[in-house]
């Protein structure tokens, strides 16, 4: 399955949209205030199905996600000297960076690719191309690369 994530240009919190390969909209985000990044992510028909809360005051970031009410684990940035790698509490997903940040791949704890996460450079907003080996793990991909997002974000 593949997603396209894409920022929208005027928006004063974190707002994107994500499409599928044929261009219709499979989500929408929503920034909201808070302290830190609050990202709330909507279906096509806008029910509410995930939440990505940055942990604030940590000493590495860190991002709560929520499957709807549901806490689904903590995505947390690991010390590294020149990729970026991320661990996160969901089944043992392990995500990698390349030097530049803007490609990285979701691998399963027993090496298995989940996804593999593609930032699209040439566009005036983040833009990422998300490629998933399966699509019951689309929304938890979508949430990772939000997170990541976001971090990036933050460090300016």
């Amino acid at each position: 399955m593949k997603m396209r994530f894409k920022q929208r240009f005027f928006s004063w919190l974190d707002s994107y949209d994500i499409f599928d390969e044929k261009g219709n909209t499979l989500f929408t985000v929503e920034g909201k205030l808070a302290w830190g990044h609050r990202l709330h992510i909507l279906d096509a028909g806008g029910a509410h199905v995930g939440t990505v809360k940055q942990v604030v005051l940590t000493w590495l970031p860190k991002f709560e996600l929520w499957l709807g009410e549901r806490s689904a684990g903590v995505l947390s940035k690991e010390l590294t000297l020149l990729k970026p790698r991320y661990h996160v509490e969901y089944n043992g997903w392990q995500v990698e960076g390349n030097f530049l940040e803007w490609d990285y791949s979701i691998t399963s704890a027993d090496g298995r690719p989940v996804a593999s996460i593609d930032k699209e450079i040439w566009n005036l907003t983040d833009t990422y191309s998300i490629d998933v080996v399966k699509g019951e793990d689309a929304l938890m991909a979508l949430m990772v690369v939000l997170a990541i997002d976001a971090e990036k974000c933050a460090r300016g």
